[in-house]
């Protein structure tokens, strides 16, 4: 019965060690995911105007070497002026101010399995009593191994 016990307990062992010698050093993704809004329909582009109460469609391109899995739009004031590391271009910003009624717009989305490219397209309506000023939109993406990458872009909302 001893006999018996030991070779139970050292069955998982062994079975985590076979598990683990099958990983390929070669096929570890290394690499982070893209975004980019350099293109046509990419928008919106630094310094883009955007009215109150009009609707727009946000779109970027993401890819990866490997599968994508998610990406996210941020859209929040930048009435302090702060920035951010990865902002693309630079715009003439107001005066510094508070904020009272501003635009948040924070949503993650899902992409679908097995894509390492992929345009998305997402309808936002600037709703009409949100503060007029200086905000950014940042946009991130996922990949299936949990690399991420973003950029921001400075915009501004208008009446």
């Amino acid at each position: 019965m001893k006999s018996t016990f030991k070779y139970f307990l050292f069955l998982p062992l062994l079975l985590l060690i076979a598990a683990c010698s099958n990983i390929d050093s070669d096929t570890i993704d290394e690499e982070k995911p893209t975004i980019s809004i350099d293109y046509t329909e990419g928008f919106p582009q630094g310094c883009e105007l955007l009215t109150r109460g009009e609707t727009y469609n946000f779109r970027a391109m993401v890819t990866d070497n490997d599968e994508l899995a998610a990406y996210s739009i941020d859209i929040h004031h930048n009435f302090d002026h702060h920035t951010h590391d990865d902002q693309v271009g630079d715009c003439s910003l107001e005066d510094l101010k508070t904020a009272i009624n501003p635009l948040i717009y924070i949503e993650n989305y899902s992409i679908e399995e097995g894509l390492t490219s992929y345009e998305f397209n997402v309808s936002i309506t600037i709703p009409n009593d949100i503060d007029t000023g200086d905000y950014h939109c940042a946009y991130s993406v996922t990949d299936a191994t949990g690399w991420q990458s973003r950029t921001s872009i400075d915009i501004k909302i208008i009446e």
